[in-house]
């Protein structure tokens, strides 16, 4: 039994060599192969070098690079972005005071803030709305939408114009797909179930297109929901109304503010303000020349609650206004949020306080001051600051700077307040000055301020004549033969605000046109509806339908179930039920 298994190792010893063998030829000749693969590899590789050098690559040119830059600028998404981008660019003006409004605070923001306040102002951070940067986003964002409307308004005209698509060969793959059939005896062929089916869907709103109504499968188009693309076409109009409406009102408007006393008389002219801000491109030759008259100024305090005893409840201006001197005078109430309209100007309440009425005589005995002094509010209870500047004084001018009480009270340190905000017990607290007040020099002054740094007092703490204190009626004789001061009586002063802006009414009716535009373009819906008849051999009318939206359309199967609705009214009677079937894409998905 050895021998076999002997024999049979040697057999397997020569296979095994055999197999060696054969794998050792094959190993061989396997680096011969990666060597012309690899040959063939740079060859080809040389080819494709050779190729790309001797290729001419096309040169953009500066047409080609304009048409590029017109087509990024001019598309939904960098409309999308220079629309954010604008309202990034505006919170800075909300941030800083801006210089159109009040330019003595944003000189006082400079000095306050030394290490930074210039280079805020070299980046125009305190002219944000009228800055290059802010300008040129308002401008590209203007030509970005311009350049976005216009192609798909023309594109939709050509929509509207055209006839609804073709009807497709398999109504079944649409997301609503129903049948009806119609049985022999109801007299109804392929053609008038065509015709019906036209007629319901025109009363729907649907634009219908018949066709080969003579044929043996006749069919019809029908297409609605234009009026979605109309709105966001609408809405993306008036947004560009709205940006030439601004553009406008900051170009051709302006606004000032005036402080008018009892019985004062503001004119709109130049010399009339007290601030006046014109805009870019303002004349001051377009001023309108109405007239507007303080009559009488009321303001109502709280007087019930305990927590708020003495706070304002109410403001109340009588005013007289002329919207030019030959006009006719209108009794007009001017109130908080509540303007006073002249045109396109508008008027509004902003403020209030007291003006004491002073008679100024100087050291020769002649009246150098008389009038109303508008007091700043500084404190509670209408506690306000008064300063009383008297040039004409002779042979010194005269300088008074104190503050003025409307109920006059005083604590256990002889420290006087204001106790109530009415005219209980007025009190005129001053103290006075001569010198050269500085406003011969041609150097603008804020009335509200007075210098003492280079006047004499008269009277005050620490001095032999004390602090002038009058009550209404009152006369107080300066030291020194300088003059007097009388308190003659108190009358109350409102402060308005003036802003004449031509585009305000275009921004208006553009803003609700947005409003309109953008609910059409949310709450219509592009719908298209196709039907097809035929005949079958036994008689019947076989009706099938399909719907299809562009976009999204949650209320699609509701717009088939009613179509097929009224399709089986028109053609069964109530009690009748015909053979047919329906699908949609909500039962495909089950």
């Amino acid at each position: 039994m050895s021998e076999p298994v002997q024999g049979k190792e040697n057999s397997t010893t020569s296979a095994t060599k055999l197999d060696g063998g054969e794998a050792t030829g094959k190993t061989a000749a396997k680096p011969a192969k990666d060597k012309a693969k690899t040959k063939a590899d740079k060859a080809a590789a040389k080819a494709v070098d050779k190729a790309k050098a001797e290729a001419a690559l096309p040169i953009l040119g500066i047409k080609g690079m304009l048409r590029w830059a017109w087509t990024q600028l001019t598309s939904m998404r960098t409309a999308l972005f220079l629309l954010l981008l604008l309202a990034v660019a505006a919170v800075p003006g909300s941030l800083f005071p801006q210089r159109p409004a009040n330019p003595a605070i944003v000189t006082q923001y400079i000095q306050d803030h030394p290490d930074y306040g210039k280079i805020l102002d070299s980046v125009q951070l305190y002219d944000v709305y009228s800055s290059v940067w802010f300008s040129a986003i308002y401008i590209l964002l203007f030509i970005s939408l311009i350049g976005c409307v216009t192609p798909r308004a023309i594109a939709h005209y050509k929509a509207m114009r055209s006839q609804p698509p073709r009807t497709p060969k398999r109504l079944s793959r649409l997301p609503e797909y129903g049948t009806l059939v119609l049985p022999a005896d109801a007299g109804i062929p392929a053609s008038k179930a065509i015709q019906d089916a036209a007629a319901l869907l025109k009363k729907r709103g649907y634009r219908v297109e018949v066709r080969d109504l003579d044929g043996a499968l006749p069919s019809l188009g029908a297409e609605r929901g234009f009026l979605k693309e109309v709105g966001n076409l609408v809405f993306h109009t008036s947004l560009i109304g709205v940006l030439v409406s601004v553009a406008v009102g900051g170009l051709f408007g302006y606004s000032g503010q005036r402080i008018l006393v009892e019985g004062d008389t503001f004119v709109n002219t130049l010399v009339g303000y007290d601030q006046f801000s014109p805009g870019t491109n303002f004349q001051s030759s377009w001023l309108e020349p109405y007239s507007i008259q303080l009559n009488k100024f009321d303001a109502t305090f709280d007087r019930e609650s305990p927590s708020h005893f003495g706070q304002p409840i109410d403001y109340t201006a009588a005013v007289t206004t002329k919207e030019s001197p030959n006009a006719a005078a209108k009794q007009q109430t001017l109130k908080v949020n509540d303007p006073v309209m002249l045109g396109d100007t508008s008027i509004y309440l902003t403020g209030n306080g007291y003006a004491p009425m002073v008679t100024v005589r100087d050291g020769a005995g002649n009246v150098a001051l008389q009038g109303p002094v508008v007091a700043k509010l500084q404190g509670d209870n209408y506690y306000s600051s008064v300063v009383i500047k008297v040039p004409d004084a002779k042979p010194d001018q005269l300088g008074f700077a104190g503050f003025f009480l409307p109920t006059a009270m005083e604590t256990d340190q002889g420290v006087s307040y204001s106790g109530d905000p009415e005219l209980v017990n007025p009190q005129l607290n001053l103290n006075s000055y001569y010198g050269d007040l500085g406003l011969n020099n041609g150097a603008p002054q804020n009335v509200f301020e007075l210098d003492v740094s280079k006047l004499t007092p008269l009277n005050g703490r620490g001095l032999a004549q004390k602090a002038i204190a009058l009550a209404p009626g009152g006369t107080y004789t300066l030291p020194g033969g300088k003059g007097s001061i009388t308190f003659d009586g108190v009358k109350k002063y409102i402060g308005i605000d003036i802003h004449h802006n031509p585009g305000q009414s275009g921004a208006l009716v553009f803003a609700l046109l947005a409003v309109a535009g953008l609910l059409l373009s949310l709450f219509l819906n592009r719908r298209r509806v196709w039907v097809r008849t035929g005949t079958h051999e036994d008689g019947r009318t076989m009706v099938e339908y399909g719907l299809l939206a562009r976009g999204e359309d949650h209320r699609l199967a509701g717009e088939a179930a009613a179509i097929r609705e009224q399709l089986h009214r028109e053609w069964f009677s109530s009690d009748e039920q015909p053979t047919d079937t329906v699908s949609s894409s909500t039962s495909k998905d089950q």
